[in-house]
């Protein structure tokens, strides 16, 4: 006999695990970015002249989980990420646990580098204060200052920041290091799909 738990369904289930990706480089698609986006305001104040530089959907098992978009100015070089200026924003499509994210985001950046374990602990606490539960149309932006520093934003509001250049570099290069488990993406934000 078969005892399943009664608050979680199929649908659940695939949510939850795709709380727990933050790649899926094999089912993502590039989106054409737009000639006119509007440059969210917490990405506007911090980077003069910010322009959409790429976005991709992210997707598990079909379902779109969030759509990244990566905002520079136009002297941007992907190559040299963590020394410049720029902000990553990811608009999510579902719901997800922020202490789900911050896991996978650990799992994630030691496919960029290694860490110490100090720092694992360390940065997971930070990333709980800074990623809340998110829902649909929820967006979680990140700016990088393109010396370390780093401030977090849910939807507009700044949740967290910090000054930890080993952190910007591999957080960051979940998505931008040519190390990402997600070169696909990465091409899309880059502007090279």
């Amino acid at each position: 006999m078969s005892h399943r738990h009664p608050d979680l369904s199929r649908r659940q289930t695939l949510c939850t695990l795709a709380a727990l990706f933050t790649t899926a480089a094999p089912t993502m698609n590039a989106i054409a970015a737009p000639a006119q986006t509007t440059v969210p305001a917490e990405v506007a104040s911090d980077l003069k002249q910010a322009q959409l530089r790429g976005r991709a959907p992210l997707r598990f098992f079909g379902l779109l989980v969030y759509e990244a978009r990566l905002w520079a100015q136009p002297a941007f070089e992907a190559e040299r990420y963590d020394q410049l200026p720029f902000a990553l924003e990811l608009e999510y499509a579902r719901k997800l646990e922020g202490p789900a994210i911050a896991e996978r985001s650990i799992a994630e950046m030691r496919r960029v580098g290694e860490f110490t374990e100090a720092q694992s602990k360390a940065w997971l606490a930070f990333m709980n204060q800074a990623f809340p539960n998110v829902g649909a149309q929820d967006r979680l932006t990140g700016v990088h200052d393109g010396a370390g520093g780093v401030r977090f934003y849910f939807n507009g509001k700044q949740t967290a920041a910090t000054q930890d250049k080993a952190y910007a570099r591999l957080f960051f290069g979940i998505w931008l290091s040519p190390k990402t488990s997600a070169p696909g993406l990465r091409n899309a934000l880059i502007g090279k799909a």
